[in-house]
């Protein structure tokens, strides 16, 4: 447990007991525990979450610690923007070192540090031009802007005919824009009118997608390579191949929603390069800051990216100087500790582990790399939630996602020991359920 530091007031100290309060942590003064955080987040936070009843108060490589000071395994990562690991020094020195320099100058005038982070990102993933944003709803909202004028500038869409076509079971935000294009009840419900023009079809079905796509007023197809947010769905080996094919037999955008999977997550820098596949558009977010800060970008070639003109779209924060450094330093973190290869490997133990669990709690293990899940078969007395607490109990935390699904996605920086002390975990956890 974090030490509690009381200091009695003595008349005549002045500024000696100022500068005692200043040099002590903040865990010490004013210290809360952990049920006094959660009643104060919920007094004065929308209810638009329903966080697992853990207070974390710092972070440091895979691990997290409480308010009251247990220590945790993080199998999320922030929803995967830890691949680098909590406060990873070479970002938090990029941050601090910047930070002391310039922060923010807003797109009105050039900065000497977006070219440089620009340049590094599109030369490594192949790319003409990045369009930067802040987080990953904006940067796919910004990818279907991107194809929506190229279907008008360049296919010769009617006015405002164009249509975009999406997975069933996609997930990519709460915006609008998101959620019109969501199949799931619980995050359109109660936000009508959908935009116009978005359609979906089964996800991992080629037969669907090309009866979509041709339809000459379709300007794209946007996917996630593997759905995360719906349970770690992984599609079958030549999905990939089959849209990239089929995009370009009908002229079709075909945009790569990888704010999840990309930069490592997946066992290869991208997901789409285990099928050695590319986009028209590429999505990134997430792991593209390492967690420090909100980046995102869209990136594209010349014929796609240069449709949109100065004034048609912008972002206060988007690019900006601290943004590119933290980014700049993420990127290179994940190239430099070969964090995708380490991920391939521990991903393969994890999965061979996980499918040893009980069959009779455990329904399936999908995954590639460290995005990984379980399946928790329906119809117990015990749901995904139930195992994720008693799970935190014994010192690993994550979060199930549509009840019976449970999502492991730790950090790209796990050694064999930490991955192993955590399946010990999830098997304690687990067949404590079994009567």
């Amino acid at each position: 447990m974090f030490s509690k530091t009381v200091i009695t007031y003595t008349p005549g100290l002045g500024k000696k007991v100022g500068d005692v309060f200043r040099n002590i942590s903040s865990t010490a003064v004013n210290h809360l525990n952990s049920q006094q955080v959660f009643e104060r987040e919920e007094k004065y936070c929308a209810h638009n979450y329903h966080p697992l009843p853990v207070a974390i108060c710092k972070g440091e490589g895979v691990h997290v610690w409480d308010v009251d000071g247990k220590k945790y395994l993080d199998f999320l990562s922030g929803y995967v923007c830890l691949n680098q690991g909590h406060c990873h020094p070479k970002i938090v020195a990029a941050l601090r070192e910047q930070a002391g320099i310039l922060t923010h100058t807003s797109r009105a005038f050039f900065s000497d540090t977006l070219g440089e982070y620009a340049e590094y990102l599109t030369k490594l993933l192949g790319f003409d031009k990045m369009l930067p944003m802040n987080t990953g709803v904006e940067a796919d909202d910004t990818a279907l802007k991107l194809a929506r004028k190229w279907g008008y500038y360049k296919k010769k869409i009617p006015a405002d005919q164009a249509k975009v076509i999406f997975a069933a079971g996609n997930f990519w935000g709460r915006s609008l824009a998101a959620v019109s294009a969501s199949t799931d009840p619980t995050s359109y419900g109660g936000y009508g009118p959908k935009m116009p023009g978005f359609h979906n079809i089964p996800y991992n079905d080629l037969k669907a997608l090309e009866e979509a796509i041709k339809d000459p007023n379709v300007c794209a197809f946007m996917v996630e390579p593997i759905q995360g947010e719906a349970g770690v769905v992984v599609p079958h080996d030549g999905y990939l191949r089959g849209v990239r094919e089929l995009c370009t037999k009908y002229n079709v955008l075909w945009i790569d929603d990888e704010v999840q999977t990309g930069l490592g997550r997946t066992g290869k820098r991208l997901c789409v390069d285990h099928e050695n596949v590319k986009p028209d558009i590429l999505v990134l977010g997430k792991a593209l800051s390492g967690g420090v800060y909100p980046i995102s970008a869209a990136l594209a070639n010349d014929d796609i990216m240069l449709v949109i003109e100065p004034g048609t779209h912008g972002s206060t924060f988007g690019g900006n100087p601290l943004a590119a450094k933290v980014a700049l330093a993420a990127v290179k973190v994940i190239e430099e500790e070969k964090l995708a290869d380490n991920a391939a490997k521990m991903g393969e133990i994890f999965r061979r582990e996980l499918s040893k669990l009980p069959k009779s709690i455990v329904s399936e293990v999908r995954g590639k790399g460290l995005i990984n899940a379980i399946e928790i078969n329906k119809g117990k007395q015990f749901n995904a939630w139930d195992i994720c607490i008693k799970m935190r109990d014994n010192g690993l935390i994550t979060k199930p996602t549509h009840d019976q699904n449970i999502r492991f996605a730790p950090p790209l920086t796990i050694n064999e020991q930490q991955l192993t002390q955590g399946l010990e975990i999830i098997e304690k956890s687990i067949k404590s359920f079994i009567k």
